[in-house]
Formats: structure tokens, C-alpha cells, sequence
């Protein structure tokens, strides 16, 4: 079954649950991984990325995406987002653990931070002992360049990565010989363009390749139709829509019921 690895949930007009959940059934698609979004308003994401704007909301709304995957019961699991520079994101990290949160979802567009830092090392083992897995997308910056979120991989050879977006621009190649390299680094497919993944399946193999959606910035269909586009043997894209995700994620758990 297609699971959708990677999508931004919020209270808003354009990224609600509701919209999701009508775009993965236009989609034929049931299962997915969400995360915190509304930090930045997508529909400008140009602003950011050129630095004109700041995040306009930067403290991430996990209990949305908690609620979410409550009310679906067992469908959805979610990432909870963490900002390296609160004084108690490893407690706020673990605890999210406990309370039924699958991985740790970081944002350095939003929170500019460092892959490099002493916290991040600690957040980075951290998730390594309970099993879970990191994801993150990369910024034209020194200290969350491709090579630096794969360095961080490098030192932590228990815990799983998985980088957004298949890395920075159009074809990132430190992404692609970090994915090949490194039996814990993966890529995740969305908006990410055809040609870029075409080349990544042949030489990282299906096995490292996650389907995301992007959602709202993309839709849901639209990225399933890259996947569906390379024409790969059942078996392989069947790894790339889901299996290899399912294999990264814990063993069902149910997010504690909100208070």
C-alpha cells in the first residue's frame, strides 16, 4: 500500500487536514507520514529561501499533527519538529518518543541552525537509540549543506536519515553519493524533478528512495506520478512508495490521546 512519506499539516486555509486528506484520496493514497507545517506560508517559499522573508509562525504546532494521527487511527504517523536552539529540545525530543511520535523532523529554514552543533549530535544519537529515524530537507548555507546533514549521518551509523527533497537544488550529487555510500542515508522523492530521481534509483538503487508528497506545496497525485513515470518493476516501486518508509518506521504505536 502507498504511504506518503513527507507532509506539512496546519491550521490553515490552504494546508489543513482536511485538504490532505481530500487530496491522498484523489491520489489513492491512505497512509502517510505527516510533520508540523505552517511555519512559513509555502505560497511564498521563494521569499525564504531568499532570505526576504522570516518564518512567520517558527515554533512548530506538534499537537496538530498529534491530534491528526490520533483521529486516524493508526493511518498517519507524525514527526514531531524540534528547534535545536530550545534550551530542552532533548527532553522535548524524547518525550514526543513517548508519546507516540515516529521521528524527528528538523527544519533549518526555519530554526537556522548547524548540523554540526553539539546539539544536534546529541538529537541525532538520541533517535538512534529509540529506533527512530531523522528527516530533513538542506539550505544553501555552510552549516546545513548537503554535506554537512551527511556528515551527521557519518557519525551516527545506527540512526537512519533521510534527506528531503533529494537534497538542495536540482540535482545534488552529494546527496545521491551519500545515499549510495551510506546504508543510513536515503532520499526522499518530493519536488524533487524526474530526471534527478531517475538517476538516483539507478545508482542508490529503490531501496533508498522514499515517496513524499510535499503537501501543501505539491499535491499528492502529482508527485505519485514521477514514481509511476520511471516504470520500475512492481516489486522496486513498491519499496519506493512505501515499503522502504514502513521499514524505517517503529512498530505501531498509537499517539497518546491528547489531553
Amino acid at each position: 500500500m502507498i504511504m506518503d512519506a513527507h507532509a506539512h499539516i496546519s491550521e490553515t486555509s490552504y494546508g489543513n487536514t482536511r485538504l490532505y486528506l481530500e487530496q491522498l484520496k484523489e491520489a489513492g493514497i491512505e497512509q502517510g507520514v505527516v510533520v508540523p507545517g505552517g511555519m512559513m506560508d509555502v505560497r511564498k517559499m521563494t521569499d525564504y529561501i531568499t532570505g526576504q522573508a522570516k518564518p512567520d509562525q517558527p515554533e512548530p504546532n506538534n499537537q496538530y499533527v498529534a491530534d491528526f494521527c490520533h483521529a486516524q487511527t493508526g493511518k498517519f504517523k507524525g514527526f514531531i519538529c524540534i528547534n535545536p536552539h530550545d534550551p530542552q529540545a532533548l527532553e522535548k525530543l524524547e518525550e514526543g518518543f513517548r508519546n507516540g511520535f515516529a521521528g524527528l523532523k528538523l527544519s533549518p529554514m526555519s530554526h537556522e541552525f548547524s548540523f554540526s552543533s553539539k546539539i544536534l549530535a546529541e538529537l541525532a544519537a538520541c533517535c538512534g537509540n529509540y529506533g527512530f529515524p531523522v528527516y530533513s530537507h538542506v539550505v544553501f548555507s555552510p552549516g546545513a549543506s548537503t554535506a554537512k546533514f551527511a556528515s551527521l549521518a557519518w557519525q551516527f551509523p545506527k540512526t537512519n536519515f533521510i534527506l528531503g527533497h533529494m537534497g538542495f537544488g536540482p540535482a545534488d550529487q552529494e546527496g545521491l553519493k551519500a545515499a549510495t555510500v551510506m546504508d543510513n542515508f536515503y532520499l526522499e522523492t518530493s519536488t524533487g524533478n524526474f530526471l534527478h530521481i531517475q538517476e538516483a534509483v539507478k545508482k542508490a538503487g529503490p531501496r533508498k528512495i522514499i515517496f513524499g508528497s510535499e503537501f501543501p506545496l505539491s499535491h499528492p497525485a502529482v508527485e505519485l506520478q514521477k514514481i509511476l513515470l520511471l516504470r520500475l518493476p512492481e516489486p522496486k516501486q513498491e519499496q519506493i512508495l512505501g515499503g522502504n518508509i514502513k521499514t524505517l518506521l517503529p512498530p505501531n504505536r498509537e499517539v497518546t490521546k491528547p489531553s
